[in-house]
């Protein structure tokens, strides 16, 4: 079941939210690595990779809610630079992948990338790590790291024999290698308990495992890439290209621009004709801004941007200013030398090119009405990192929408006569806009604060503010409350008074979530519900004993109680659905809390851990620099997942009780899982 958004939706930061289930693999990717000077003045760092028949290695087009990309991270540089980012040499596969619902780009048998370096000149030296991902048609494996520490001379006119740099006997005796290492010892365990811990159980979760379940488990969750498709931004583009022309910027310009051109011609087909041309003269302008955000931006950045709490923060500041702007605090305007300039270049050029300037000049004048939608809608798909081309795809539907009116209205001059006047509503649909941009502007806020750890804009306050915005918009449609540019009120239409009581109803339906109630209609969008601070019901809200795996262990081994890990993330949208629509069932939570130690790991957690361990990861080094990357790899060493929500059923000892689960909503199911793993650790007692 797919996330359906309308064009004002906040992005969902869901980068860990599917719920394949993977078993260990081996290795199926070598990859080996070379610095190589080609001038004076660059150097290219290659990594050459060789891929196991039916596993393919992903590209590095960042692809949203999608696989992992081949991307190089610097940690270290001496006399050398970066220049550019990581670039596969040759060209990928390009194949829609029903796992991630949406095309990948991806290489077989065998792949190349390179990282440029500018040298400064003499000794030179780089450190960090090389991560790419894998898949078969049935699994992925976990993000793999491959470390980087190489140094050279630069010297001209001749290439250096390099070499990785041996680790110094501080940094060898500082990071372990081996998964006991990763484990923090606890008081109540010695060491042999902790490497019993750490040990790989995938055999056994294999062997619990029953066709039927092995169905269930590996069923994909509901991918929010989908809702990143072309088809589905172009959607967004459209609805944001209708709801402009129904703001004052365009509305009046319709009928005085079909007007001119049938006038201006004479001759009803010519003026047909001048229309068509208007229309896809305005696609142009607004495809080729798309086109403009995507070279700034590219893939990287594009990603980048949908996680990053800064850019977040600079969204949700960019959208409360286009708010403001509708709520008519300023306006909005490009300089009127602008529009003028380009009005009278029209005026004084005839032909197509005349035709093209009457539409930049529409681009320029309706900029204080358009200019927050534009914003908006780019903001949503830039920071989802749709696609490549996203920007493009969605000034496209933008631009049809906007375009198309003045071209049914110049074939069917008639409908002119049927046209709504202009007046006040128009401005009332700017305040509306501004009311919708307001409140999702908090979640971009929020997803920053979740990354942080702020607890800025915990459950509570969240909806604090989301009550009092959409009760003032309903008290705005019923006229109580007016802008600077709103005319008195006399009545209320019919169509205001129904919008206004779905308003001040939503308004109402989220008052009991500041008590804890768990709002599921609102899930997706609230920060979970973790961070309330104040909850009448905690009956209903699930919380986790431990949040550390060791310490939960040794508390289980010491009370003789089994243990449930729930491997999860800040970003994972369908854990909070999980937790939202399973774990507040009465029967689940008080069984959850009752009967199991809960341990909730977050994969994403990035508190960076004491010093950096050095795993061996099927084969290959992998270095885990934070609490998130220790869970992870803890996930996919020991249990061979990769994906999230994942709930797994332990002894005290680290061996399963059942067969692991991952997102399904089924409550009676979910009981059921808990059920078995109760009498299968009664039996071991026994």
């Amino acid at each position: 079941m797919k996330q359906q958004k309308m064009w004002w939706a906040v992005v969902l930061s869901c980068l860990l939210c599917c719920v394949q289930t993977a078993v260990a693999q081996p290795q199926v990717v070598k990859v080996t690595q070379q610095l190589k000077q080609v001038s004076d003045t660059q150097a290219e760092l290659v990594f050459d990779a060789v891929i196991d028949a039916g596993w393919h290695m992903y590209s590095t087009q960042v692809v949203p809610y999608g696989p992992t990309p081949a991307t190089f991270t610097a940690e270290k540089l001496s006399g050398c630079q970066l220049d550019g980012t990581l670039q596969a040499i040759g060209t990928p596969v390009k194949r829609y992948e029903d796992m991630f619902e949406t095309e990948v780009y991806f290489f077989e048998k065998k792949a190349r990338f390179a990282q440029k370096l500018r040298l400064d000149g003499g000794a030179y030296a780089v450190e960090g790590y090389f991560q790419y991902g894998a898949c078969n048609d049935q699994m992925c494996l976990p993000p793999t790291n491959v470390e980087v520490k190489m140094e050279g001379e630069a010297k001209p006119g001749a290439l250096p024999t390099l070499s990785p740099a041996p680790a110094s006997e501080e940094e060898a005796s500082a990071e372990p290698t081996d998964s006991a290492a990763v484990s923090t010892s606890v008081e109540e365990s010695n060491t042999a308990d902790s490497q019993d811990l750490w040990a790989p159980v995938v055999e056994e979760l294999k062997a619990l495992q029953s066709s039927a379940q092995a169905g269930a488990s590996d069923l994909s969750s509901p991918s929010q890439g989908g809702a990143g498709g072309w088809l589905s931004i172009f959607l967004m583009g459209l609805l944001g290209g209708l709801v402009a022309l129904v703001t004052p910027c365009v509305w009046p310009i319709i009928p005085m621009t079909v007007s001119f051109f049938l006038k201006r011609s004479g001759d009803r087909r010519k003026g047909i004709r001048d229309a068509w041309i208007y229309g896809l003269s305005i696609i142009v302008i607004y495809v080729t801004l798309g086109l403009i955000v995507t070279a700034i931006f590219g893939p990287s950045a594009l990603n980048s941007l949908a996680t990053n709490a800064w850019f977040n923060i600079f969204f949700f500041l960019l959208l409360v200013v286009f708010a403001a702007s509708f709520f008519g605090a300023f306006e909005l305007t490009l300089p009127q030398s602008w529009s003028g300039a380009v009005d009278s270049k029209a005026e004084k050029t005839g032909g197509l090119l005349g035709i093209f300037l009457m539409a930049f000049t529409l681009t320029l004048v309706s900029f204080s009405c358009t200019g927050p939608i534009i914003g908006f809608l780019l903001v949503e798909v830039v920071t989802e990192g749709s696609s490549l081309l996203g920007p493009t795809i969605g000034m496209l539907g933008f631009a049809v929408a906007l375009a198309l009116p003045f071209t049914l209205f110049a074939m069917f001059p008639s409908w002119l006569k049927q046209m709504p006047k202009s007046g006040g509503w128009m401005n009332t649909v700017k305040v509306v806009l501004g009311f919708i941009e307001l409140a999702f502007a908090l979640k971009f806020l929020s997803v920053a604060d979740l990354t942080n750890g702020w607890h800025l804009l915990d459950r509570e306050t969240f909806l604090a503010l989301w009550i009092v915005l959409f009760g003032l918009l309903g008290l705005y449609l019923l006229g109580k409350i007016r802008f600077p540019h709103d005319e008195k009120t006399e009545h209320v239409g019919v169509l205001r008074f129904f919008l206004a009581m779905i308003s001040l109803a939503f308004a109402v339906y989220m008052i009991p979530g500041l008590w804890g109630a768990p709002l599921k209609a609102v899930s997706a969008f609230a920060p979970p519900m973790k961070t309330q601070d104040f909850n009448l019901m905690p009956d209903a809200e699930v919380k986790p004993m431990f949040t550390d795996y060791e310490e939960g262990m040794a508390y289980a081994r010491t009370h003789h109680k089994p243990v449930m890990i729930d491997f999860t993330g800040y970003g994972c949208v369908n854990c909070r659905k999980m937790e939202a629509a399973v774990w507040t069932d009465e029967r689940v939570a008080r069984m959850m809390t009752d009967d199991y130690v809960l341990i909730q790991l977050y994969v994403d957690e990035k508190t960076a851990l004491p010093e950096p361990y050095v795993v061996d990861d099927q084969g290959q080094q992998r270095k885990l620099r934070t609490v998130g990357d220790k869970w992870s790899w803890l996930q996919s060493h020991k249990f061979g997942a990769t994906a999230q929500p994942f709930y797994v059923l332990l002894d005290a000892d680290g061996h399963p009780l059942t067969a692991s689960r991952a997102y399904d909503e089924d409550v009676e199911a979910y009981l059921e899982f808990l059920k078995n793993g109760l009498i299968a650790f009664n039996g071991k007692q026994q």
